[in-house]
C-alpha cells in the first residue's frame, strides 16, 4: 500500500510539473535564426540575447516588437523561412518611435526595446 502511494504521489508531481512547463509560447528557434540572418548587423546581439530579444524573464512576457512580429506572422509557430522574412519586413516597416521604423533602427546595428512592463 505505501508504495502504491508512493508512486501515485510521484506521478502526480510529475504529472503537475509537466503541465506547468507547457505553456503556450511562439518562441521559435527558425524566428531567431531568419532575424540573425537577415539582420547581420545585429546578429551577435542577437546570438548574446536569445530569446531576451522579444521575451522578458518570462516566455508570456513580449516586447512590442515581438507583438508585432506576432501580428504580422497571422498563426502561431510559423516555419515557412519566407512567411517569417515576409513577416520581419513588415515588421521592418512599422514605426518604431520618432518616426524612425524598426528598419531603420535594425540598419543602426540596434535592436529594438526588450519587454519592458
Amino acid at each position: 500500500m505505501r508504495k502504491v502511494v508512493t508512486l501515485l504521489t510521484a506521478a502526480a508531481i510529475a504529472g503537475s510539473l509537466f503541465a506547468y512547463s507547457a505553456r503556450p509560447v511562439q518562441a521559435q528557434k527558425q524566428y531567431m535564426d531568419a532575424m540573425t540572418a537577415k539582420y547581420e548587423g545585429v546578429a551577435e546581439q542577437i546570438k548574446e540575447q536569445k530569446c531576451g530579444v522579444c521575451h522578458g524573464k518570462q516566455k508570456t512576457q513580449r516586447s512590442e516588437y515581438a507583438k508585432a512580429l506576432e501580428k504580422a506572422l497571422g498563426e502561431k509557430k510559423v516555419k515557412d523561412v519566407e512567411k517569417i522574412n515576409a513577416a520581419l519586413d513588415a515588421v521592418a516597416a512599422m514605426e518604431y518611435a520618432d518616426g524612425k521604423t524598426y528598419g531603420d533602427l535594425l540598419k543602426e546595428s540596434k535592436l529594438p526595446a526588450p519587454f519592458s512592463e
